[in-house]
């Protein structure tokens, strides 16, 4: 890889899972509102709400992977993007959290669902 010359990629619900059962300290950022994140996240993600992220983004470390999700992943992909921009490894959640939700993947509390936006 080559650091700022790519852009964001994408990861499908199914190997993001995947890598965090691999490597359970991988930054999974939720990018959502607080309502939303309320609902239903993923377990062991955190949460930044997109309007706040440029202020947080000196939190996020730079030599580690990060994957964003949303809803669907619009907000994720522009924040992938811009980090992406900025010499980060970054994903987005092909699908967002519905995909997620979809292919019976777990959410934190127990019933979570994904909130309408």
């Amino acid at each position: 890889m080559t650091g700022s010359s790519q852009g964001a990629q994408s990861i499908d619900a199914q190997r993001l899972s995947e890598w965090m059962a691999e490597q359970p300290d991988l930054q999974v950022i939720d990018v959502r509102e607080g309502y939303e994140r309320e609902a239903g996240h993923i377990a062991g993600s955190r949460h930044v709400e997109l309007a706040a992220l440029t202020g947080q983004a000196a939190t996020v470390e730079r030599e580690r992977p990060v994957v964003f999700y949303c809803r669907v992943g619009g907000r994720s992909a522009m924040a992938a993007e811009a980090f992406a921009g900025a010499g980060y490894d970054s994903y987005t959640l092909e699908g967002g959290l519905l995909d997620w939700a979809a292919r019976g993947l777990p959410l934190e509390p127990d019933g979570g669902t994904v909130a309408d936006h």
